[in-house]
């Protein structure tokens, strides 16, 4: 039986995404000086043209309490510049933006469940639910269908800063894989959305785009009843924090799993590693791919929930979707025996007490093999293999 599944992904400039990044510029700014700042910072953008002129906002709302000394609209605007907003006509200006900020510290009774104490170890910094995902479609072990949404938007980004002078920040992409028997066959349909300026016509962009985008992206997965959609309305000219507005964590299943895998709701943006809404989808992440690559199962999809000031997650829940080698009871006795779910041992195992969360933020947080991204190693797959009794 076939069927179709779609994934969507989107560009650096996009609003969302815009203000994902500079949530996470701040935490990365805080621990490059102080490693256990606890940081929770949302971000929200829009840019208003009424008769006065062009006005580009940007509030800064949340928690933040460090010992580092920062010059937090230094930062924002640098993450602005980093994104390429650099003029009124892409939608969004740092030069002239407006920074508001309403920050306070973190809340001390959260930090008598965060901190650890004399005998008391470090708890979650909030109840909550994650999941992490793997399964054999790529090598990466990513679903097929976000896997190839990210690739797409990064080639997007990739030609437009190398030679779309045409291009701005602003851009998404849709992919839809049709499957049987859930092994995917071919790619059914491809969205790509890009931000332009006006001078270029929707005739000569989409020529440009499918030749030098689309094509070296996707070409082995596309057949000649692939349908392929570029800029569909014919106009894409008003883009970025100008056409919407951008709010952190909106964005949360483009960067995870695309849909593939259920979500708990928790954003990851903006919060340091003592909220388990981050590290421990990390962790759950860096589980599940072990086990498939292990052979345990041809897909695994693992969910950890916690109990704020609490240490142990509360429950580890497995599913395979039927793809399991051995049973998947076997399979949670082999994680909890094997992976220390603490919070604090997440985040001394993953290492995620260094500033390297920028880099996180667009085309997913997972799937990605650059040194930052330690949940991605699968390291413990062979004792996993050993204990589970599974051949290569």
């Amino acid at each position: 039986m076939k069927k179709l599944f779609t994934s969507e992904s989107v560009t650096e400039g996009h609003p969302d995404k815009l203000c994902d990044y500079v949530s996470d510029a701040v935490l990365d700014a805080c621990l490059e000086q102080d490693p256990f700042s606890r940081v929770a910072i949302e971000t929200q953008v829009k840019t208003v043209i009424d008769t006065l002129g062009t006005h580009h906002s940007i509030n800064l709302a949340g928690e933040l309490t460090t010992r580092a000394k920062l010059d937090l609209k230094r930062v924002v605007r640098k993450a602005l510049q980093d994104l390429g907003y650099d003029a009124d006509e892409k939608g969004f200006n740092y030069h002239t933006a407006n920074i508001n900020l309403h920050i306070s510290p973190q809340s001390p009774d959260i930090d008598l469940g965060v901190s650890a104490r004399e005998n008391k170890e470090q708890g979650a910094g909030d109840q909550g639910l994650m999941f992490g995902c793997a399964v054999r479609h790529t090598p990466e072990l990513l679903p097929l269908p976000i896997a190839l949404a990210h690739r797409l938007t990064k080639a997007l980004r990739d030609f437009r800063v190398t030679n779309g002078h045409f291009l701005r920040p602003d851009g998404k992409s849709q992919v839809t894989v049709e499957f049987e028997k859930s092994v995917p066959q071919r790619v059914d349909t491809v969205v790509l959305s890009a931000h332009h300026s006006s001078d270029i016509s929707i005739e000569e962009l989409r020529s440009v785009l499918h030749q030098k985008v689309i094509l070296p992206t996707l070409g082995t997965y596309l057949d000649a009843q692939t349908k392929i959609f570029i800029n569909p309305t014919g106009k894409f000219e008003i883009g970025g924090p100008l056409g919407d507005s951008g709010v952190t964590g909106r964005k949360i299943i483009v960067d995870t799993y695309g849909g593939w895998a259920p979500h708990g709701g928790g954003a990851f943006s903006g919060k340091d590693p003592s909220k388990v809404d981050r590290s421990a989808a990390y962790a759950a992440r860096w589980v599940a791919k072990n086990v498939v690559a292990a052979g345990l199962a041809d897909e695994c999809i693992v969910q950890l929930a916690y109990a704020i000031g609490i240490a142990q997650p509360v429950s580890v829940y497995v599913n395979t979707n039927g793809t399991h080698k051995i049973p998947e009871e076997k399979i949670s006795s082999l994680i909890q025996e094997h992976f220390d779910l603490r919070p604090r041992a997440i985040i001394e195992q993953l290492q995620l007490l260094r500033p390297i969360y920028r880099k996180t933020v667009n085309y997913g947080h997972f799937g990605r093999e650059e040194p930052e991204f330690t949940w991605e190693k699968t390291d413990k797959a062979e004792e996993l293999r050993k204990a589970a009794g599974v051949k290569r």
